[in-house]
C-alpha cells in the first residue's frame, strides 16, 4: 500500500453554531483541522497509508487532536509530543453576500516552536512514496520555514514525489516573505497546487483576463500561469483550482491540471456550500490519490475536483466521503438522489 506523509499543524477549530456570528455566540462547537491533516484524513478514507507529522502537547487537548486523526485511520506514530499549546482558529460561516471569517490564535503553538532537531526525516520517510505540505506551515515561524525546507530536500533526495499547495495566508506572513521562502522550497517540489490567487500573491504570476472578485476566470490565463510556474521551477505538474464565487453559499467549482505541456480541465460543478473550509485540501488529496494510482491527467483532475466538490457538502475540516462516492460523482452521478 502506498504511504503518504504529510507535515503541518493540527489546530482546534472553534465555530459558532449554524450561521451565528462571533458576537452573537455564547458557545462554540469544537473540532480539529489543519491543511495537511485534512489531506491525511482524506487519503486514509480512500484506503491509503497516510501518516501525519507534527508536534502536539502531551496534555489532554493535544491528545484530543491526535485522537481526531486516529479515528479515521491516520498514522499518528510520527507526531512528536511537546510544547505548551495547540493552535486555535475561530471560524464564522458566511452566508449570501457575507463572507466567512477566520481568526487565528496560533502564535506560540507547539509546531511553531519546534526545532529542526525534532524531526528525523530519514526515519520518517522510510517506506514512503509521497510527501505533501502547504505554504501555511513555513509561514508559522522561522523555524518551521527551515524545517519545511529540510523536509522537502530530504524527501527529494530519497526519491519521494513531493507536492505543495501554495496556500498563501496574508494573516500569517507578507507576500515578499512568502515569495522568498517558497521560492527556495519549491525547487524540491514535483507537483504544485494553487488557487486563483496563490501564484500571484506568492510569485507575482498573474492570470490574464481574469478577475476573482467578479468571478471572471480565463482558461488561457491559467494555462499561462502553469506554464510560467513550470518554467520557473521545473514542476512535473501544476494544478489550479478555479472557484467562481457567486456568493458565500453558491460557487462554481472546477480545476485544471497542467502536465507534459498540456492542460486538462475538469467539468464544472455548481455547488451549494455547507462548509467550504478544507475544500482545497480535499482537492489536493484527490489529486495525490489519482496520481499515485497512475490515472491519466484528465481522469486525475476529474477525480480531484469530484472529491473537493463533495467536501463542500460536509461540516468541519475533514472530508468524510468514501472512495466509491467520489468515483460515482466523477463518473457523472451528480443528481444527489437518495441512495437506497
Amino acid at each position: 500500500m502506498e504511504k503518504v506523509v504529510t507535515f503541518g499543524e493540527l489546530m482546534l477549530r472553534l465555530a459558532p453554531r449554524g450561521y451565528l456570528r462571533f458576537v452573537q455566540s455564547e458557545e462554540f462547537e469544537a473540532t480539529f483541522g489543519g491543511a495537511e491533516a485534512n489531506v491525511a484524513v482524506s487519503l486514509a478514507n480512500f484506503g491509503l497509508n497516510a501518516a501525519f507529522v507534527s508536534v502536539l502537547p502531551k496534555h489532554e487537548i493535544g491528545q484530543m487532536a491526535v485522537n481526531s486523526l486516529r479515528r479515521y485511520g491516520v498514522d499518528t506514530s510520527l507526531i512528536a509530543r511537546g510544547g505548551d499549546r495547540v493552535g486555535i482558529y475561530y471560524c464564522e460561516k458566511g452566508a449570501s453576500q457575507r463572507p466567512s471569517k477566520v481568526i487565528y490564535d496560533r502564535a506560540g503553538s507547539a509546531i511553531a516552536c519546534a526545532s529542526p532537531e525534532t524531526f528525523d526525516w530519514d526515519e520518517i520517510f522510510k517506506g514512503a512514496a509521497w510527501f505533501h505540505f502547504t505554504g501555511i506551515t513555513p509561514a508559522l515561524s522561522e523555524s518551521t520555514a527551515q524545517i519545511t525546507l529540510q523536509a522537502a530536500q530530504a524527501a527529494k533526495a530519497k526519491g519521494l514525489t513531493v507536492s505543495c499547495d501554495l496556500n498563501f495566508r496574508k494573516k500569517l506572513w507578507t507576500k515578499e516573505r512568502a515569495g522568498k521562502v517558497m521560492g527556495d522550497i519549491c525547487k524540491n517540489v514535483d507537483y504544485c497546487i494553487a488557487n486563483e490567487e496563490d501564484a500571484k500573491d506568492v510569485f507575482g504570476i498573474e492570470a490574464e483576463n481574469s478577475d476573482i472578485n467578479t468571478g471572471k476566470l480565463s482558461r488561457e490565463g491559467y494555462i499561462g500561469v502553469a506554464e510560467k510556474l513550470t518554467e520557473k521551477f521545473g514542476f512535473k505538474g501544476v494544478a489550479i483550482t478555479l472557484r467562481e464565487s457567486l456568493s458565500a453559499n453558491d460557487n462554481n467549482w472546477s480545476a485544471m491540471l497542467y502536465t507534459g505541456g498540456k492542460a486538462s480541465f475538469s467539468v464544472k460543478y455548481p455547488i451549494h456550500i455547507v462548509d467550504r473550509v478544507g475544500g482545497g485540501d480535499s482537492f489536493g488529496a484527490g489529486l495525490i490519490y489519482a496520481l499515485l494510482k497512475g490515472y491519466e491527467p484528465q481522469k486525475a483532475i476529474e477525480f480531484a475536483v469530484a472529491a473537493s466538490c463533495l467536501k463542500h457538502t460536509v461540516e468541519g475540516d475533514y472530508n468524510m466521503v468514501s472512495l466509491s462516492e467520489v468515483e460515482a460523482l466523477a463518473a457523472g452521478n451528480s443528481s444527489g438522489r437518495v441512495q437506497r
